[in-house]
């Protein structure tokens, strides 16, 4: 999609500024279009020849583009000249803590990832072996992308995040080795460390390359161990005054026999969908806890599969062409960490707990294999997810929701529209329910987006009023 052309519009700039806007409108362009002539350059940015002219001498000497190859049938001359935004210009660290484990993902300034690695974290031993460890990864990964140092880093974790500080809130639930891993970085590095609350990232991946791709506003509803929610309006992340939009485990619900309390969600909406909820539901509908999953259907990279699938080459989402790298010390699955720091009776929305024998995913990738047989199970799940859904449209009316996690990738389709149905019944507000599309690299792949983001921000000039990251 084209950067909008008229934005600026019966507004009178300075040279200065102008300068400004047209190189980002161009650096946006060779963004999402990928190379270009100077010839097209003028095309969609409706600039002059010489203006285009200026700005690609100007974007060259920054060290922001070069000439990548050429184009038209002659391949020569200058107006065949195809020029690229250079890609190693700046290279972005993305990461994803989880109370078990720390993935570091390292990607140009084009959001391609270079090289992955994760580390396996033991929660009860000292915290400084913790950070000595995560920071290690990091460095395992840059030196694998031949990369010598990060230009931006962005890590995802559970707990609350301050929107005014971007630092954590509430750190009683919240391991100690991330705050200290967070405080290590920014002390170590010297470069802008972005702080975000992991289903936050998740949900910036699925508007960028997933489910809610065509969407400005939406919620994503994240369903795993726990219970989460992002909000996104107008295109817009939406955190709340002390960072805790989406913790809608704490939703009192009907069906529950007790209310939430402040220090704990039980009695909330997590005693619903929760990880143990469901599997308490799939027992009452007669669904063996070790029920068997096709392999087939389940996600490389989910909880639960004990395997992991690394990321490079041309996109933020592809998979690599050998240059990440892995260490696992155990058969649990790389985003299989046991269960989180959200309030004291929750787990954090995206772990998933090594004491069960197999996760709710588990059943219900089952229950939507199983056709008929499954269809009670899945309809009594989508009825008490569509009481959370119904709460959040009454307030926000998003229009869609995505349903993501472990359990709302498992269930695709076929328990987003048992859940549509559900919520039509409940709610007069027209909404579109949506399975997630990114995968289980959600988080991984919102930390990458938002690290290209704020580089980009920097390198390329301002982005305008009220969207520059967070300290």
């Amino acid at each position: 999609m084209h950067p909008p052309r008229a934005a600026a519009a019966g507004r009178t700039a300075s040279p200065t500024t102008a300068r400004l806007i047209n190189d980002r409108l161009a650096l946006q362009l060779l963004q999402s279009e990928g190379p270009l002539t100077a010839g097209q350059l003028k095309s969609l940015t409706g600039l002059s020849r010489p203006t285009v002219a200026d700005l690609v001498e100007r974007l060259q000497e920054a060290g922001l583009i070069t000439v990548v190859g050429e184009s038209g049938a002659q391949r020569r001359g200058p107006n065949a000249r195809l020029y690229g935004i250079v890609a190693d210009r700046a290279h972005l660290v993305g990461l994803d803590l989880r109370t078990h484990s720390a993935t570091v993902a390292v990607a140009d300034l084009l959001g391609r990832v270079r090289a992955e690695h994760t580390v396996l974290i033991d929660p009860d031993g000292a915290p400084d072996t913790a950070v000595a460890t995560a920071l290690a990864a990091v460095d395992k990964a840059l030196a694998a992308a031949g990369a010598h140092a990060p230009h931006t880093i962005a890590v995802g974790a559970p707990g609350l995040v301050d929107p005014a500080t971007g630092r954590f809130g509430g750190t009683d639930w919240i391991p100690s080795w991330h705050v200290g891993l967070v405080g290590a970085l920014r002390a170590r590095t010297g470069v802008q460390v972005l702080l975000e609350n992991e289903v936050n990232l998740a949900a910036i991946a699925e508007q960028r390359d997933g489910a809610a791709h065509d969407r400005d506003t939406f919620v994503l509803l994240w369903l795993g161990q726990g219970t989460g929610a992002a909000v996104v309006l107008d295109g817009t992340l939406r955190r709340g005054a002390s960072g805790g939009t989406g913790e809608i485990g704490f939703l009192p619900v009907p069906g529950t026999g007790a209310l939430p309390s402040a220090s704990g969600c039980d009695g909330g909406f997590h005693s619903l969908a929760g990880s143990a909820a469901i599997c308490a539901l799939a027992a009452e509908h007669g669904m063996p806890y070790g029920a068997a999953v096709d392999p087939k259907g389940a996600d490389a990279s989910s909880p639960g599969t004990g395997v992991h699938e690394l990321s490079s080459g041309t996109g933020a989402n592809e998979p690599p062409s050998g240059t990440g790298v892995h260490e696992l010390s155990s058969g649990r699955g790389v985003h299989e960490p046991p269960s989180g720091t959200g309030a004291p009776t929750e787990a954090s929305p995206t772990e998933a707990s090594p004491t069960e024998a197999l996760p709710a995913e588990s059943l219900v990738r089952s229950a939507v294999a199983a056709g008929d047989a499954g269809a009670a199970f899945l309809d009594a799940l989508a009825a008490r997810i569509a009481l959370g859904v119904a709460a959040v449209c009454a307030v926000l009316d998003p229009g869609c929701v995505v349903l993501g996690g472990e359990i709302g990738r498992g269930g695709g389709a076929a328990l987003a529209d048992r859940v549509a149905g559900h919520l039509a019944r409940l709610s007069p507000l027209r909404t579109d329910v949506r399975a997630g599309a990114v995968g289980g690299r959600a988080v991984l792949l919102g930390a990458v987006l938002a690290a290209r983001d704020a580089a980009q921000n920097e390198l390329f000039g301002a982005a305008g009023p009220g969207v520059s990251p967070r300290p």
